[in-house]
């Protein structure tokens, strides 16, 4: 296990990984600007509404206003350093080939080509997982705030959806996905294993934006290692 992250970790300066992470930073960033500037009619939006409700000119108005946008930018920040890596994990399956490759050159040169899965597949299979990740977090959202519950549910939820998430998408580059479902339910133990130490980088700041590049390199390993003990 710690040998397969010891691997992810130290492939970070490979050509192909940078390449990778600067390029769905960008989008990433591109897509943030969008939405901002989409905030930014939001709360002007807003200021007209508090302006005609509070019906004066007056500094009363002048307070609200001022709060308001406070508030509402602060909040828009908030969510997008939250919601960054989330859009992250949707753009690398992208990607997913490039960073495969790059691993399989190193470590397993004896491998042929990888099957590549549909782009309508992997683009369904993205907003799946991202919208599944959101929803069942947002229903445990009333667990997180019990002190040491909430990192055993947190964990314990983001662990399975991560790993099994991970898992499927690097298999499907040697299986069809049915084989690889029965692939990671026979061995769902090591699977979830392994998506707890993701769901941990996940919560690193700064290191979970890089967190789906270095999940999908070790998850390929832990694919490969739980592939030979099958053979």
């Amino acid at each position: 296990m710690f040998s397969d992250l010891s691997k992810a970790f130290g492939q970070t300066g490979d050509p192909a990984f940078r390449k990778v992470f600067f390029i769905s930073t960008a989008i990433s960033l591109v897509i943030f600007a969008l939405l901002w500037g989409l905030a930014g009619y939001g709360v002007s939006f807003l200021d007209g509404l508090i302006a005609n409700w509070a019906e004066s000119d007056g500094w009363i108005t002048s307070v609200l206003v001022t709060v308001a946008e406070a508030v509402s930018w602060i909040g828009v920040a908030f969510l997008s350093i939250m919601l960054f890596p989330s859009v992250m994990l949707i753009i690398i399956p992208f990607f997913l080939e490039d960073i495969a490759k790059a691993v399989e050159t190193k470590f397993y040169p004896e491998l042929g080509e990888g099957r590549q899965p549909p782009v309508g597949e992997t683009i369904l299979g993205s907003i799946q997982f991202v919208g599944v990740t959101l929803l069942v977090n947002i229903i445990a959202l009333p667990l997180y705030f019990i002190p040491l519950v909430n990192l055993f549910v947190f964990y314990l939820i983001n662990g399975y959806l991560l790993g099994r998430e991970y898992f499927e998408m690097v298999a499907q580059r040697r299986m069809v996905l049915r084989e690889a479902k029965l692939l990671r339910k026979q061995f769902g133990g090591r699977v979830i294993i392994a998506g707890f130490f993701l769901a941990f980088l996940l919560t690193v700041p700064i290191l979970n934006i890089a967190m789906p590049i270095w999940a999908t390199a070790f998850m390929l390993h832990r694919f490969e290692r739980i592939r030979r003990d099958v053979a």
